[in-house]
């Protein structure tokens, strides 16, 4: 394997436990505030990057690279507000898009195949992402500072159910 692609899927790898790290500190800074939808729909955001991460993983090895595994940031603890949460989630998998386009470049210039196949996932698996977080985004801004709404948002993401997940078999 290319040393440079070796090198950004290990990065990834780390962007993508970030994000694990990211949203279980969203999920804490919502449980905090007693609202269990949002801690329970950013738990299972969580769980989902760790599972992305893992999809990389897997294939690194697969592909007889090697993981060197990185150290984590510390993610942002303290939001404004629940709607600040939900905006930050957003830029966030903004910028994880830009990640993946990067790698399917990356995989396209180095005629890495196998790879540009696993980031096939990873690209239709960011248009939900940013779906998902965008909406909530426009459902925060339209429930403004009305208490009721905001209970009503919060038992929708109470909903949300972990399905796990695996790029490399999707």
């Amino acid at each position: 394997m290319n040393k440079i692609t070796q090198l950004e899927i290990n990065n990834q790898i780390n962007e993508e436990l970030f994000s694990s790290y990211l949203y279980l500190s969203m999920a804490a800074y919502a449980k905090e505030r007693n609202l269990d939808g949002f801690a329970n729909w950013f738990t299972i955001q969580a769980k989902e990057e760790n599972d992305h991460a893992m999809g990389f993983y897997s294939y690194l090895l697969d592909a007889h690279g090697s993981v060197e595994l990185q150290a984590i940031a510390k993610p942002e603890n303290k939001f404004a507000n629940p709607a600040v949460v939900f905006t930050e989630a957003f830029k966030h998998e903004q910028h994880i898009t830009k990640r993946i386009n990067f790698l399917y470049d990356l995989a396209e210039k180095e005629k890495d195949h196998a790879l540009k196949s696993l980031l096939k996932w990873y690209l239709d698996e960011q248009i939900e992402e940013e779906a998902n977080a965008s909406k909530y985004v426009e459902k925060m801004k339209m429930a403004g500072d009305n208490g009721s709404a905001l209970f009503m948002i919060d038992a929708e993401l109470a909903t949300r159910i972990y399905v796990p997940l695996n790029p490399r078999l999707a």
